[in-house]
Protein backbone atom coordinates (compact mmCIF):
# COMPACT_ATOMS: atom_id res chain seq x y z
CA UNK A 1 0.00 0.00 0.00
CA UNK A 2 1.32 3.43 -0.96
CA UNK A 3 2.04 5.20 2.34
CA UNK A 4 2.09 8.61 0.62
CA UNK A 5 -1.46 7.96 -0.52
CA UNK A 6 -2.45 6.86 3.00
CA UNK A 7 -0.83 9.98 4.46
CA UNK A 8 -2.73 12.11 1.95
CA UNK A 9 -6.02 10.40 2.82
CA UNK A 10 -5.47 11.16 6.53
CA UNK A 11 -4.58 14.77 5.74
CA UNK A 12 -7.82 15.24 3.75
CA UNK A 13 -9.84 13.55 6.49
CA UNK A 14 -8.33 15.89 9.10
CA UNK A 15 -8.61 19.06 7.00
CA UNK A 16 -12.01 18.28 5.48
CA UNK A 17 -10.89 19.82 2.19
CA UNK A 18 -8.54 18.77 -0.61
CA UNK A 19 -7.18 22.30 -0.91
CA UNK A 20 -6.18 22.59 2.76
CA UNK A 21 -4.69 19.09 2.71
CA UNK A 22 -2.58 20.09 -0.30
CA UNK A 23 -1.28 23.12 1.60
CA UNK A 24 -0.49 20.99 4.68
CA UNK A 25 1.41 18.47 2.55
CA UNK A 26 3.11 21.12 0.38
CA UNK A 27 1.85 19.49 -2.82
CA UNK A 28 -0.71 20.53 -5.45
CA UNK A 29 -4.42 19.93 -5.07
CA UNK A 30 -4.26 17.86 -8.25
CA UNK A 31 -1.63 15.59 -6.63
CA UNK A 32 -3.91 15.16 -3.61
CA UNK A 33 -6.81 14.14 -5.85
CA UNK A 34 -4.64 11.66 -7.78
CA UNK A 35 -3.31 10.03 -4.62
CA UNK A 36 -6.76 9.64 -3.08
CA UNK A 37 -8.14 8.29 -6.35
CA UNK A 38 -5.32 5.76 -6.57
CA UNK A 39 -5.95 4.64 -2.98
CA UNK A 40 -9.68 4.28 -3.62
CA UNK A 41 -8.91 2.20 -6.71
CA UNK A 42 -6.51 0.02 -4.72
CA UNK A 43 -9.09 -0.55 -1.97
CA UNK A 44 -12.05 -0.84 -4.32
CA UNK A 45 -14.21 1.60 -2.32
CA UNK A 46 -15.01 5.32 -2.19
CA UNK A 47 -13.39 7.02 0.78
CA UNK A 48 -14.81 10.53 0.37
CA UNK A 49 -17.99 12.12 -0.83
CA UNK A 50 -17.15 15.42 -2.56
CA UNK A 51 -19.51 18.25 -1.58
CA UNK A 52 -19.61 22.00 -2.11
CA UNK A 53 -18.27 22.41 1.44
CA UNK A 54 -15.39 20.01 1.00
CA UNK A 55 -14.73 16.29 1.40
CA UNK A 56 -16.79 14.11 3.73
CA UNK A 57 -15.75 10.61 4.75
CA UNK A 58 -17.94 7.78 3.51
CA UNK A 59 -18.81 4.84 5.77
CA UNK A 60 -15.85 2.98 4.27
CA UNK A 61 -13.65 6.04 4.77
CA UNK A 62 -14.59 6.21 8.45
CA UNK A 63 -13.86 2.50 8.83
CA UNK A 64 -10.46 2.86 7.12
CA UNK A 65 -9.31 6.01 8.96
CA UNK A 66 -8.12 4.46 12.29
CA UNK A 67 -6.24 1.76 10.40
CA UNK A 68 -4.66 4.38 8.16
CA UNK A 69 -3.41 6.22 11.25
CA UNK A 70 -2.03 2.92 12.59
CA UNK A 71 -0.18 2.35 9.31
CA UNK A 72 1.47 5.77 9.52
CA UNK A 73 2.45 5.26 13.16
CA UNK A 74 3.91 1.83 12.30
CA UNK A 75 5.90 3.36 9.46
CA UNK A 76 7.31 6.01 11.79
CA UNK A 77 8.26 3.39 14.37
CA UNK A 78 9.95 1.30 11.68
CA UNK A 79 11.96 4.29 10.45
CA UNK A 80 12.87 5.32 14.00
CA UNK A 81 14.14 1.82 14.77
CA UNK A 82 17.03 2.31 12.35
CA UNK A 83 17.44 6.07 12.39
CA UNK A 84 20.74 7.09 14.08
CA UNK A 85 20.00 8.89 17.29
CA UNK A 86 16.45 7.53 17.46
CA UNK A 87 16.90 3.78 17.74
CA UNK A 88 18.49 2.00 20.68
CA UNK A 89 22.21 1.24 20.56
CA UNK A 90 22.56 -2.54 20.12
CA UNK A 91 25.45 -3.89 22.19
CA UNK A 92 26.55 -7.49 22.74
CA UNK A 93 27.97 -8.85 25.99
CA UNK A 94 28.75 -12.52 26.62
CA UNK A 95 26.89 -12.66 29.92
CA UNK A 96 25.01 -10.04 31.97
CA UNK A 97 26.97 -11.11 35.08
CA UNK A 98 30.46 -10.30 33.79
CA UNK A 99 32.51 -7.11 33.92
CA UNK A 100 31.71 -5.67 30.44
CA UNK A 101 28.01 -5.69 31.34
CA UNK A 102 28.86 -3.56 34.38
CA UNK A 103 30.83 -1.17 32.14
CA UNK A 104 27.72 -0.85 30.02
CA UNK A 105 25.58 -0.18 33.09
CA UNK A 106 28.07 2.48 34.22
CA UNK A 107 27.74 4.10 30.80
CA UNK A 108 23.95 4.09 31.04
CA UNK A 109 24.06 5.69 34.48
CA UNK A 110 26.29 8.43 33.05
CA UNK A 111 24.05 8.77 29.96
CA UNK A 112 20.50 7.92 31.14
CA UNK A 113 19.01 9.28 27.93
CA UNK A 114 20.84 6.73 25.77
CA UNK A 115 18.59 3.81 24.88
CA UNK A 116 20.35 0.44 24.93
CA UNK A 117 19.37 -2.90 23.46
CA UNK A 118 21.65 -5.48 25.15
CA UNK A 119 22.06 -8.86 23.45
CA UNK A 120 24.15 -11.94 24.22
CA UNK A 121 25.75 -13.64 21.24
CA UNK A 122 27.84 -16.79 21.51
CA UNK A 123 31.45 -16.18 20.54
CA UNK A 124 33.75 -13.52 19.10
CA UNK A 125 33.41 -14.71 15.50
CA UNK A 126 29.62 -14.48 15.72
CA UNK A 127 29.87 -11.04 17.32
CA UNK A 128 32.34 -9.71 14.73
CA UNK A 129 30.10 -10.87 11.89
CA UNK A 130 27.08 -9.24 13.59
CA UNK A 131 28.99 -5.95 13.83
CA UNK A 132 30.12 -6.25 10.22
CA UNK A 133 26.57 -6.90 8.96
CA UNK A 134 25.06 -4.13 11.08
CA UNK A 135 22.96 -6.53 13.19
CA UNK A 136 24.56 -4.96 16.28
CA UNK A 137 26.46 -1.72 16.84
CA UNK A 138 29.20 -2.96 19.16
CA UNK A 139 30.42 -5.95 21.14
CA UNK A 140 32.60 -6.53 24.20
CA UNK A 141 34.94 -9.43 23.40
CA UNK A 142 38.44 -10.78 23.71
CA UNK A 143 39.76 -10.50 20.16
CA UNK A 144 41.95 -13.40 19.08
CA UNK A 145 42.34 -12.36 15.45
CA UNK A 146 45.07 -10.00 14.34
CA UNK A 147 43.97 -6.64 12.90
CA UNK A 148 44.78 -7.94 9.42
CA UNK A 149 42.36 -10.86 9.94
CA UNK A 150 39.41 -8.66 10.89
CA UNK A 151 36.87 -7.64 8.21
CA UNK A 152 37.47 -4.30 6.53
CA UNK A 153 36.06 -1.40 8.49
CA UNK A 154 35.99 -3.24 11.83
CA UNK A 155 37.87 -1.53 14.63
CA UNK A 156 38.75 -2.64 18.13
CA UNK A 157 40.10 -1.01 21.27
CA UNK A 158 41.10 -2.64 24.54
CA UNK A 159 38.81 -1.29 27.26
CA UNK A 160 39.41 -3.54 30.27
CA UNK A 161 42.07 -5.91 31.59
CA UNK A 162 40.11 -7.93 34.15
CA UNK A 163 42.05 -9.75 36.91
CA UNK A 164 41.10 -13.34 37.64
CA UNK A 165 40.31 -14.83 41.03
CA UNK A 166 40.16 -18.39 42.32
CA UNK A 167 36.73 -19.46 43.56
CA UNK A 168 36.61 -22.37 46.02
CA UNK A 169 34.44 -24.00 48.64
CA UNK A 170 35.25 -23.69 52.37
CA UNK A 171 37.07 -27.05 52.55
CA UNK A 172 39.50 -26.34 49.70
CA UNK A 173 43.23 -26.14 50.47
CA UNK A 174 43.33 -22.45 49.42
CA UNK A 175 40.06 -21.44 51.06
CA UNK A 176 41.81 -19.46 53.82
CA UNK A 177 44.57 -18.01 51.64
CA UNK A 178 44.64 -14.22 51.23
CA UNK A 179 46.19 -14.58 47.76
CA UNK A 180 47.57 -17.37 45.63
CA UNK A 181 50.15 -17.41 42.83
CA UNK A 182 49.44 -19.16 39.51
CA UNK A 183 52.26 -21.69 39.97
CA UNK A 184 50.74 -22.85 43.27
CA UNK A 185 47.60 -23.84 41.38
CA UNK A 186 49.52 -26.49 39.40
CA UNK A 187 48.24 -29.95 40.31
CA UNK A 188 44.86 -28.65 41.48
CA UNK A 189 41.80 -29.25 39.30
CA UNK A 190 40.22 -26.08 37.94
CA UNK A 191 36.82 -26.80 36.46
CA UNK A 192 35.30 -24.48 33.85
CA UNK A 193 32.37 -26.43 32.35
CA UNK A 194 31.48 -23.66 29.89
CA UNK A 195 34.89 -23.75 28.18
CA UNK A 196 33.90 -24.48 24.57
CA UNK A 197 36.64 -25.34 22.08
CA UNK A 198 37.10 -22.65 19.44
CA UNK A 199 35.84 -19.76 21.57
CA UNK A 200 37.92 -16.83 22.71
CA UNK A 201 37.58 -17.77 26.39
CA UNK A 202 38.76 -21.34 25.64
CA UNK A 203 41.79 -19.85 23.87
CA UNK A 204 42.50 -17.72 26.94
CA UNK A 205 42.26 -20.57 29.47
CA UNK A 206 44.19 -22.99 27.25
CA UNK A 207 47.13 -20.58 27.05
CA UNK A 208 46.89 -19.81 30.77
CA UNK A 209 47.05 -23.53 31.58
CA UNK A 210 50.05 -24.02 29.31
CA UNK A 211 51.89 -21.02 30.77
CA UNK A 212 51.69 -22.22 34.40
CA UNK A 213 51.18 -25.98 34.09
CA UNK A 214 47.58 -25.80 35.29
CA UNK A 215 44.87 -28.43 34.98
CA UNK A 216 41.88 -26.58 33.54
CA UNK A 217 39.13 -28.76 32.13
CA UNK A 218 35.51 -28.71 31.04
CA UNK A 219 34.78 -32.37 31.79
CA UNK A 220 31.11 -33.13 32.36
CA UNK A 221 27.88 -31.42 31.33
CA UNK A 222 27.45 -27.68 31.75
CA UNK A 223 24.32 -27.24 33.88
CA UNK A 224 24.96 -23.53 34.41
CA UNK A 225 26.48 -21.27 37.03
CA UNK A 226 24.23 -22.39 39.89
CA UNK A 227 25.23 -26.04 39.43
CA UNK A 228 28.91 -25.07 39.34
CA UNK A 229 28.62 -23.11 42.60
CA UNK A 230 26.80 -26.03 44.20
CA UNK A 231 29.61 -28.41 43.17
CA UNK A 232 32.30 -26.05 44.54
CA UNK A 233 30.55 -25.75 47.90
CA UNK A 234 30.66 -29.51 48.46
CA UNK A 235 34.17 -30.20 47.13
CA UNK A 236 37.52 -30.01 48.99
CA UNK A 237 39.44 -30.33 45.71
CA UNK A 238 37.45 -28.49 43.05
CA UNK A 239 38.00 -24.81 42.16
CA UNK A 240 37.23 -22.49 39.26
CA UNK A 241 38.45 -19.14 37.94
CA UNK A 242 36.23 -16.08 37.70
CA UNK A 243 36.79 -12.51 36.65
CA UNK A 244 37.16 -9.95 39.42
CA UNK A 245 34.16 -8.05 38.01
CA UNK A 246 31.90 -11.10 37.68
CA UNK A 247 28.92 -10.77 40.02
CA UNK A 248 27.84 -14.08 41.53
CA UNK A 249 25.27 -14.83 44.20
CA UNK A 250 25.06 -18.02 46.25
CA UNK A 251 23.33 -19.20 49.44
CA UNK A 252 25.12 -18.17 52.63
CA UNK A 253 25.62 -21.79 53.67
CA UNK A 254 27.82 -22.38 50.61
CA UNK A 255 30.51 -20.15 52.20
CA UNK A 256 32.40 -19.84 48.92
CA UNK A 257 35.71 -17.93 48.84
CA UNK A 258 37.12 -15.60 46.20
CA UNK A 259 40.92 -15.54 46.36
CA UNK A 260 42.91 -13.03 44.29
CA UNK A 261 45.62 -14.48 42.05
CA UNK A 262 48.86 -12.46 42.05
CA UNK A 263 52.51 -12.59 40.94
CA UNK A 264 51.58 -12.47 38.16
CA UNK A 265 47.92 -11.56 37.97
CA UNK A 266 46.18 -13.27 35.01
CA UNK A 267 44.04 -10.65 33.26
CA UNK A 268 41.37 -11.25 30.66
CA UNK A 269 41.62 -8.73 27.78
CA UNK A 270 38.18 -7.25 27.00
CA UNK A 271 37.93 -5.13 23.85
CA UNK A 272 35.16 -3.10 22.27
CA UNK A 273 34.42 -3.95 18.62
CA UNK A 274 32.58 -1.57 16.27
CA UNK A 275 32.28 -0.50 12.64
CA UNK A 276 34.27 2.59 11.75
CA UNK A 277 31.44 3.99 9.62
CA UNK A 278 28.71 3.57 12.26
CA UNK A 279 27.27 7.08 12.87
CA UNK A 280 25.15 6.28 15.94
CA UNK A 281 25.79 9.13 18.44
CA UNK A 282 25.42 6.79 21.43
CA UNK A 283 28.27 4.65 20.05
CA UNK A 284 30.54 7.70 20.02
CA UNK A 285 29.44 8.50 23.57
CA UNK A 286 30.13 4.90 24.66
CA UNK A 287 33.62 4.96 23.17
CA UNK A 288 34.34 8.30 24.82
CA UNK A 289 33.08 6.96 28.14
CA UNK A 290 35.21 3.83 27.96
CA UNK A 291 38.26 5.79 26.91
CA UNK A 292 37.94 8.44 29.62
CA UNK A 293 39.61 6.42 32.38
CA UNK A 294 42.07 3.51 32.23
CA UNK A 295 40.64 0.24 33.46
CA UNK A 296 43.01 -2.46 34.62
CA UNK A 297 44.47 -4.22 37.66
CA UNK A 298 46.34 -2.30 40.31
CA UNK A 299 49.23 -4.75 40.05
CA UNK A 300 51.92 -4.02 37.49
CA UNK A 301 52.90 -7.70 37.30
CA UNK A 302 50.26 -9.25 35.04
CA UNK A 303 49.90 -12.07 32.54
CA UNK A 304 47.93 -12.00 29.30
CA UNK A 305 47.94 -14.43 26.35
CA UNK A 306 50.45 -13.82 23.58
CA UNK A 307 47.66 -12.90 21.16
CA UNK A 308 46.55 -10.11 23.53
CA UNK A 309 50.03 -8.59 23.71
CA UNK A 310 50.48 -7.82 20.03
CA UNK A 311 50.20 -4.14 19.01
CA UNK A 312 46.97 -3.09 17.38
CA UNK A 313 46.62 -0.49 14.64
CA UNK A 314 43.32 1.06 15.63
CA UNK A 315 41.64 4.29 16.55
CA UNK A 316 41.40 4.84 20.31
CA UNK A 317 37.92 5.08 21.83
CA UNK A 318 36.49 8.52 21.14
CA UNK A 319 39.64 9.71 19.44
CA UNK A 320 40.99 10.33 15.99
CA UNK A 321 43.20 7.92 14.08
CA UNK A 322 46.75 8.24 15.49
Amino acid sequence: MDLDAVRTFVAVADAGQFKEAAADLAITQQAVSKRVAALEKNLGVRLFTRTARGARLTIDGRAFLPHARDLLRAAERAAASVRPGRRALRVDVINPRIAPAHLLRDFHRAHPGAELDVVTLFDADTAIEAVRSGAIDASFRAVIRSPQQLPDGIETARVLDEPHELLTGPAHEFATARTVTPDRLAGHRIWIPGMVTGTEWAAYYTELAAAFGLTIDAVGPNFGTEALLDALADSPALATLVGEGTRLLWPAEYDLRRIPVHHPTPVYPHSLIWRADNPHPALTALRDHLGSTPRGPRDTETWTPAWAQRPRVTRPPGGATP
